[in-house]
């Protein structure tokens, strides 16, 4: 338990930090903005404080980022990510549709997918939570996507939208396969 503490404290003062001189302010000038002690932002900036869930909330607000952002590992300035390292579904009745998950790294209320549907085969799509939103990109061949009432037919470089929250199939008719991008922006709770 003390090591997770330790590498949040840790995480923290590097964020912290980087955030703070990203926007150009001093400690008193962000310890006025949420309302904290400059004091306290110092030890919080050297790794040596202990921070309640207010002072982080407020901090979070002061910087306007997310808690997770504020406290998770630091980014570098990029990453490689192999395609092995990626997580990869199998889908559709036999197993043959592959859907690759883009962000290793995950983002609150988005997901971004590579679905390869071969020749011949077809998927339902998973409903989500009222109000999400979903934009197929066709990267290759042709694809057609089924919503209620409706079926849209994408060729190479083509984007359908659509609202996430309903049943929808993909299907590939073609004797090719057919590779889209799709980008699913979930509904806040």
């Amino acid at each position: 338990m003390d090591n997770i503490i330790d590498e949040l404290a840790v995480n923290l003062a590097a964020n912290l930090r980087y955030l703070r001189e990203r926007r150009g302010f001093t400690q008193e000038r962000l310890g006025t903005l949420c309302g904290i002690p400059r004091s306290t932002l110092a030890n919080l900036e050297t790794g040596s404080g202990n921070p309640t869930l207010a002072v982080l909330g407020q901090l979070a607000m002061a910087l306007q980022i997310s808690l997770e952002e504020l406290l998770s590992a630091p980014r570098g300035q990029g990453r490689l990510h192999k395609r092995e390292s990626l997580p990869i579904e199998k889908k559709g009745v036999d197993g043959r549709i592959t859907v690759t998950r883009l962000l290793p790294d995950p983002i609150p209320g988005m997901e971004i997918l590579r679905m390869e549907l071969p020749a011949c085969s077809r998927f339902a799509g998973v409903p989500h939570r009222p109000g999400t939103r979903e934009y197929i990109y066709c990267e290759e061949g042709e694809l057609a996507l089924q919503i209620p009432g409706q079926q849209f037919t994408l060729s190479h470089g083509d984007v359908c939208s659509f609202q996430g929250d309903q049943g929808h199939t993909y299907i590939n008719e073609g004797e090719n396969v057919a590779i889209a991008l799709g980008v699913v922006v979930l509904a806040p709770l």
